[in-house]
């Protein structure tokens, strides 16, 4: 059963960076050894969060690259994804965009802003996801 994990943001350093959050989230992840691909909403938000990941954590070097840059996708173990650029399915996905995921993972994390108003998108997600048959977990960051 595939699952979806919604984070909802809390912490203070998060609510100033969400990306951040994403940046922790891909480090788990990397860690787990499942290779992941990060659904960016814009080139823009795609350009930052590769530069964030670069500068994210001292002690941590976190393999990644923007998809369809170069040859080496199929062996990156994080790639952050411009909508519009086709990619493989991998076993687990960070979703940054506006609608819920389809296509064939284990795992979807879905990051919640911490602004009330802008929650509504992710409470259509978590319904979408619900009759879809997934397993639902939140969690507070």
């Amino acid at each position: 059963m595939p699952r979806a994990d919604f984070y909802l943001i809390q912490k203070d350093r998060f609510r100033e960076q969400p990306l951040l959050l994403v940046c922790e989230l891909a480090k788990r992840a990397l860690a787990a050894q499942q290779p992941t691909l990060i659904l960016a909403r814009d080139p823009e938000q795609a350009e930052e969060l590769d530069e964030l990941l670069w500068a994210f954590d001292d002690d941590a070097y976190l393999p990644h690259q923007i998809a369809g840059v170069d040859e080496d996708d199929a062996v990156t173990p994080l790639l952050v994804v411009v909508p519009g650029t086709e990619t493989p399915d991998r076993p687990m996905v960070i979703n940054l965009r506006d609608e819920a995921v389809s296509g064939q993972f284990e795992r979807v994390l879905e990051v919640v802003p911490a602004d009330e108003s802008a929650r509504e998108p992710l409470r259509l997600r978590w319904r979408d996801y619900q009759t879809r048959g997934f397993e639902l977990n939140k969690h507070d960051m």
